[in-house]
């Protein structure tokens, strides 16, 4: 009787304890952009971001968004204390990290977790760019490099481009503009709209990550006749946003480092299952040459562009040193126009 008296009281004694450690975390409102919702990967993972932020003193409440746009406007306007939203979209509330889904300036994988490692280092050069107004960039993961999706395969050059039209993401200044320059006409689309009409071919052209091709069934707006063109034209990434001031102390240099080391790699594994759906006859192949001519022309777009305000100088002058070390023979590492 006394044993079992003991081991009840020990009991309250422990939910007592439970109950308390909850309630002394700090309550907090994770929003994700995810396009498949709750069974997609991205929000899959931050559910383990979520976990790992129990420990320390963080509870989320997490909800999905399909609608980019609306998880963007939740976080604007504080129904949301972090975000998990694209570079691009955010790069409204961060011209740093959103400029690092700027077109052509991370030419592959390797760039691209180079970068990510810088930002999670916390280099007191570098972490201060992280903040902007009442807003902190706590966390990047890839979400794949960006291509052409074309409806027809003879479309594999610059100068068949032109003429073409092209979904672009209305809150992108970078992709209409650019899309002008080479002689295409831009369509103003969203995230929830662009694969649309690439699918019932409102336009000729969309620009995606890898994912996209069998999550948004590009492929029916490929029909037989169309490809993927093989260049890179921008890294995408889904970026945590915070406003700053909700965030319990060292919490974001904890989730910086925790996004990198634990996150990253798993969502660039995601990225990579995303290739094995496209066959080889799939993609359209340029030349040396013309790779060459594209990575100028897009060295000097993204120029006009971060002179025009839309991209970050600072951003731009870390990805052309982190391009230029790891292929120290690129025609732009002598100079520095960037």
């Amino acid at each position: 009787m006394r044993f079992s008296r003991f081991l009840s009281v020990a009991l309250a004694a422990l939910a007592l304890g439970v109950t308390s450690q909850a309630s002394a975390n700090t309550q907090l409102r994770l929003c994700v952009f995810d396009i498949i919702g709750t069974s997609g990967d991205i929000y899959n993972l931050m559910q383990d971001y979520r976990t790992a932020a129990l420990g320390q003193g963080v509870d989320f409440r997490m909800r999905a968004f399909t609608d980019e746009n609306i998880a963007y406007e939740e976080l604007t306007g504080g129904q949301c204390d972090v975000a998990a939203i694209t570079g691009i979209r955010g790069r409204q509330l961060n011209s740093y990290t959103g400029s690092l889904d700027s077109i052509g300036a991370v030419p592959n994988y390797d760039a691209l977790r180079m970068v990510a490692q810088v930002l999670a280092s916390e280099n007191p050069r570098i972490t201060p760019n992280l903040r902007n107004g009442p807003y902190e960039v706590i966390g990047i993961a890839p979400m794949g490099a960006a291509y052409l999706f074309v409806k027809d395969q003879s479309i594999n050059n610059v100068n068949a481009l032109a003429g073409k039209s092209i979904a672009v993401m209305e809150y992108d200044v970078a992709q209409g503009r650019m899309a002008s320059r080479v002689g295409m006409s831009p369509v103003m689309s969203d995230i929830t709209n662009f694969s649309g009409r690439f699918n019932n071919h409102s336009v000729d052209i969309c620009f995606a990550p890898m994912a996209a091709y069998g999550a948004l069934e590009l492929y029916r707006g490929m029909g037989e006749d169309g490809g993927i063109v093989d260049y890179t034209l921008g890294q995408l990434t889904i970026q945590l946003i915070a406003r700053h001031d909700k965030l319990p102390e060292d919490f974001a240099v904890w989730s910086r480092k925790y996004m990198f080391e634990e996150i990253y790699d798993r969502a660039q594994s995601v990225v990579d299952n995303a290739y094995k759906d496209v066959r080889d006859d799939r993609w359209i192949r340029i030349s040396e040459e013309d790779t060459l001519s594209y990575d100028e022309m897009m060295r000097d777009a993204r120029i006009d562009l971060t002179q025009q305000g839309v991209y970050n100088a600072d951003m731009m002058s870390l990805l052309r040193n982190i391009r230029c070390r790891l292929d120290a023979s690129r025609g732009e590492c002598s100079e520095s126009r960037e």
